[in-house]
């Protein structure tokens, strides 16, 4: 029950909002009953307790406001608007006070309250004491949901990027793919040709060790990226001979951008299935990557059948599973700070754009 009332934040809101008052307003009672409050003090607590209800929740309008804003904005509005609702509160009590009557509230004449709304304005630190408390604790659990959406979103990136790995050995590195590659081996020993046999083996066993070795939880810079996939295509490319094409345009300043470990793996996995081998005369698989802004863009297309079914991003998993893995990884590390776009080109063929926020590699 505590869990589905802490995940709910609207739910837990007005829960320790009505709460927090109520106790405010019994506190207050008993507060004053200690200095000789009459028992009809109880009505003046509610009401203050009522009065801080109100005003807080304009108050927490105000955070609303501020709350994606640069923190020196945040502080400095938030302070302001934490005094203005204090003098707000502050007025409110005392006419409440005064026009339930100090009499009908305490027996004698001489009471600790003041006696005129001048000297009320002495009480005005107390207010604001309280209203800083509420909002410390408003801000206090906001920032520690936000965290805690945080450690969620990394323990899931974390899974994805496991479930990426496991998904690529499966699907990348499966028994067809060996088979293929391992035959290929196999009729060049056959032709006599060793030498590129062994330049062959060599790249398989390079690709193996570093799909096995790599962390897929952690970002590598591009570079990096276009390193490991290019042991991959010299495997397809001596496979394919000259029916695979490749095309790489990438600026400079990409090099450097860091990226999801395997995240190309999928998408040029998907093109050399769809596109390339389906092709007698094979085709082209291109690789576009540069900065834009605050954003690294990468562009994988190819020239081969493209996908007729393709209506709109649900289809995205009916032409290959790496599609659909890669917009389900990106989902899980940029939210809604990244862009996965898939489209069909004239006159034929199939582009895949990922545009995720640049981060630069300090390496």
């Amino acid at each position: 029950m505590l869990r589905t009332l802490f995940n709910n934040k609207t739910v837990l809101f007005w829960t320790l909002h009505c709460t927090g008052w109520l106790a405010y307003a019994i506190l207050n009672y008993f507060q004053g009953r200690s200095f000789g409050a009459l028992p009809y003090y109880m009505i003046a607590s509610l009401l203050y307790g009522a009065a801080g209800f109100i005003v807080t929740l304009g108050l927490r309008q105000m955070f609303h406001w501020v709350w994606e804003r640069p923190p020196a904005v945040t502080v400095s509005v938030g302070l302001v608007g934490a005094v203005v609702s204090a003098a707000i509160f502050d007025v409110m009590k005392s006419m409440i006070y005064f026009n339930l009557g100090p009499k009908n509230l305490y027996p004698k004449e001489e009471t600790l309250w003041p006696g005129s709304w001048i000297d009320y304005i002495g009480t005005l630190p107390l207010s604001l004491y309280v209203i800083l408390a509420w909002a410390g604790l408003y801000f206090g659990i906001k920032y520690y949901r936000m965290l805690q959406r945080q450690n969620e979103a990394v323990l899931k990136a974390t899974n994805a990027a496991h479930q990426a790995q496991l998904k690529m050995l499966r699907y990348q590195l499966n028994p067809h793919f060996l088979f293929n590659t391992l035959n290929a081996i196999s009729t060049l020993v056959m032709d006599g040709d060793t030498d590129t046999a062994n330049h062959m083996v060599s790249r398989l066993s390079a690709f193996l060790r570093h799909s096995l070795d790599r962390d897929p939880a952690q970002k590598v810079t591009l570079k990096r990226e276009l390193d490991a996939l290019n042991l991959y295509l010299s495997i397809e490319k001596i496979r394919f001979d000259e029916r695979l094409n490749l095309t790489f345009d990438i600026d400079q300043a990409a090099y450097q951008a860091l990226v999801p470990s395997l995240i190309l793996q999928p998408l040029i996995e998907n093109a050399i299935k769809y596109a390339i081998a389906v092709k007698e005369d094979g085709g082209t698989i291109a690789i576009h990557a540069k900065r834009k802004n605050e954003l690294l863009c990468i562009l994988v297309s190819d020239d081969g059948p493209g996908a007729p079914q393709l209506q709109d991003q649900d289809s995205i998993g009916h032409n290959g599973v790496g599609l659909a893995n890669t917009k389900e990884r990106l989902l899980v590390l940029y939210g809604d700070k990244h862009a996965f776009d898939i489209q069909n080109v004239e006159p034929h063929g199939l582009s895949v754009n990922i545009c995720i926020p640049f981060e630069h590699s300090n390496g």
